[in-house]
């Protein structure tokens, strides 16, 4: 009996000595990763790649939760709290950002008549490339799903970064293997809002790999024009001029924060914006996620379709992570929206 106790102490003592272990390599690891971040705020960079790289540690306390539960290291209640617990946080770090879904959606772009032939657009937002997410894995399984669609050409309703490292235009090389048109917008976390000042290293980045900055441009498409407008925060949603454009064809707008819709005005057709930078909360919880949510959308945009006075709006719940690295009941979600 005593050799059994001996035993499960010493194993208790291992995983105690591989926490220390795990809990000193996430600190080296976020020390360094901070000194190649972009960031006008180190500590600040600092401690949410230490949480990061702590959350590594979730991995042997499951275990260590399964184990205790079996040798009595814990009580029954004690178990059964730290193993769920444990389950929950580790299928929301490690499972769930990683899985990509593709959801299908359509919209009659223009109610006068159908088009010629559908449009599929994929919308894609808020990758984050930086302290948490958008990391060549998960770069290169949104690269393939979007090739998989074979899209008509493809939006990303800005937000591409979230203090990333310095070898930018290196991380976004994946992109140019993406087989269609990629336009673009910048969100929040790219104008310094917050963040760093990195305007120049993401319009370098993107330039050299294919992707379309189209701020206050205009793409013509057969049925349709699509226009870029800058971002909410940034003080750049600027859609005065659109009432002086041609107005033969109905409107697509792209811009990162769903609150610019009510900054569309009044024009013949009823236009569709394509944005992002809600998350969709980012972790589903009652109540919480609610509160929360009323912070970071005024107009009470979560995602999908919302009707406005003067344009409909469509929010993606997006790729990445901000705050804290999980996610959890929202999935990162590229979404095909067929204009017909």
């Amino acid at each position: 009996m005593s050799s059994a106790l001996l035993n499960s102490d010493i194993v208790i003592l291992v995983f105690y000595l591989l926490f220390a272990v795990l809990a000193l390599w996430a600190l080296i690891q976020a020390w360094i990763h901070q000194a190649r971040t972009e960031t006008i705020h180190p500590f600040k960079a600092f401690v949410h790649l230490l949480a990061f790289y702590l959350s590594y540690l979730l991995v042997p306390l499951w275990f260590f939760s399964l184990y205790a539960g079996w040798s009595g290291y814990y009580t029954p209640h004690q178990t059964i709290f730290v193993f769920l617990l444990s389950s929950v946080l580790v299928y929301a770090r490690f499972i769930e950002p990683h899985q990509i879904h593709v959801k299908y959606h359509q919209y009659r772009l223009n109610p006068q008549r159908e088009f010629t032939k559908p449009v599929k657009v994929a919308l894609v937002a808020d990758m984050h490339v930086g302290l948490f997410s958008g990391h060549e894995r998960q770069l290169k399984t949104i690269v393939k799903k979007l090739n998989q669609e074979q899209p008509d050409f493809v939006v990303v309703a800005g937000d591409w970064t979230y203090e990333p490292e310095n070898r930018l235009v290196q991380e976004l090389a994946v992109l140019r293997e993406i087989q269609m048109p990629v336009y673009s917008v910048s969100g929040n976390h790219d104008e310094q809002y917050p963040g760093p000042p990195i305007q120049e290293l993401l319009a370098k980045a993107l330039s050299e790999n294919n992707v379309m900055d189209i701020e206050g441009k205009i793409i013509e498409f057969d049925e349709f024009r699509l226009v870029g407008i800058g971002d909410l925060w940034a003080g750049k949603a600027n859609m005065r001029f659109l009432p002086e454009l041609p107005q033969d064809k109905p409107w697509l707008i792209l811009s990162h924060n769903p609150d610019t819709v009510d900054m569309v005005p009044e024009l013949p057709s009823h236009p569709l914006m394509l944005s992002g930078h809600t998350h969709g909360g980012q972790i589903e919880l009652p109540w919480v996620t609610s509160y929360i949510m009323k912070r970071v959308s005024i107009l009470g945009h979560k995602k999908g379709f919302y009707s406005h006075e003067h344009a409909d709006v469509f929010v993606t719940v997006g790729t990445g992570m901000v705050g804290v690295p999980f996610r959890f009941r929202v999935p990162p979600t590229i979404d095909i929206i067929e204009l017909c």
